[in-house]
């Protein structure tokens, strides 16, 4: 999706000042309330709630706003510093096309592109974030599924972390309805009813942030966490469902789905209450310009530094390479982190994965 669209174009011209109304005059940013599922454990003891404005829709931990609508406005005006780089890119995601994994018992993560990974932890499987086609007609997918979207089947859970159509994706919900009626969906708070009309599935959990959902926790524990991000489908309703990440723990082992985040003291938190995990996957496409990209999305070092600071063992990049989606080239997230991976102290903490490659857990 190249940042001078037609539909950014339309966006601007035709409904800018409906954009300004709802989003800056409107939207309250300000602390009225907290919102929890009161049928789910809160694993913290402190935690009062998801912050939320005096008509209910959430708020960032740290009460930080989305940028201004002039924000935006300069981002799209404003010169490109790499319009050539970016037009002259031919990086392309390496995909290992081999669907053995699926017939695996052992404990793994495979990344299917984008922030779409296949977990299987103490013999039980999920898949997060499913999106397997271009979720808009302006949204190119550059990276190819490893495996045959009717091979997902029989898995146990699916994570659906916000509802950003590069992550929500109406279509890849419905096929996966199909074929695994028995899966349950684990997602933020308010976000159920859309999966319920999608999936038409009663076996849908919406928690709020350090939340734990109601799981089989002899086999495994999924928890909900927070992420600095937003959401938004339509053009009023910003904020109305929850976005987050989740830790995931089975059998003396864990992992991280950082889903969209900008940089915040969730991760320092996070090392706080939870020590450490094994495996850490964080976003770190879709950041340039920083100035602007930066409430939402991680760059490439800040993404290092997330790792670092929550105490990951390992750290597995995402969100990058399947969709153009800001103003840095489709490579640029690769090649920043192939250079801070050779620091002493990152050389065995970045992992850049392929898409289909199975990484043992």
């Amino acid at each position: 999706m190249h940042r001078k669209t037609l539909i950014s174009f339309f966006f601007i011209t035709c409904l800018g000042g409906l954009f300004y109304r709802f989003m800056y005059e409107n939207f309250k940013w300000k602390l009225a309330g907290y919102h929890y599922n009161p049928n789910f454990k809160t694993v913290i003891d402190d935690w009062m709630g998801n912050p939320v404005n005096p008509d209910g829709h959430f708020l960032n931990q740290n009460l930080q706003p989305l940028p201004t609508f002039g924000d935006l406005w300069r981002w799209q005006t404003q010169t490109n510093p790499q319009k050539a780089e970016k037009k002259t890119d031919t990086f392309r995601l390496t995909v290992l096309k081999d669907d053995r994994f699926l017939r695996s018992k052992e404990d793994c993560v495979v990344w299917l592109g984008h922030a779409t990974f296949f977990i299987r932890l103490n013999g039980v499987t999920l898949l997060t974030d499913p999106v397997f086609e271009s979720p808009s007609f302006l949204m190119k997918r550059f990276s190819d599924l490893p495996v045959a979207v009717s091979d997902l089947k029989n898995l146990d859970y699916i994570l659906v972390s916000h509802d950003h159509r590069d992550h929500c994706d109406e279509k890849s919900l419905k096929t996966l309805a199909a074929q695994n009626p028995k899966a349950t969906y684990l997602t933020g708070l308010k976000l159920d009813t859309l999966l319920h009309k999608w999936t038409q599935s009663t076996e849908i959990q919406a928690a709020g942030w350090y939340q734990q959902y109601r799981t089989d926790t002899s086999q495994i524990e999924v928890i909900y966490l927070p992420a600095q991000h937003w959401s938004r489908r339509l053009l009023n309703d910003t904020n109305r469902t929850l976005w987050g990440a989740y830790l995931i723990r089975a059998n003396g082992k864990s992992l991280y789905f950082g889903s969209d985040s900008g940089y915040g003291p969730h991760y320092a938190d996070f090392k706080k209450y939870f020590g450490g995990v094994d495996v850490a996957l964080i976003g770190v496409g879709a950041y340039k310009p920083e100035w602007f990209m930066a409430a939402s999305h991680q760059s490439p070092a800040d993404a290092v530094k997330a790792a670092q600071t929550m105490g990951a063992k390992k750290f597995i990049p995402m969100h990058y390479g399947t969709f153009d989606l800001s103003d840095e080239p489709l490579g640029d997230p690769y090649r920043s982190l192939k250079t801070l991976q050779k620091r002493p102290e990152n050389q065995s903490l970045i992992y850049l994965a392929d898409v289909g490659e199975v990484i043992a857990l």
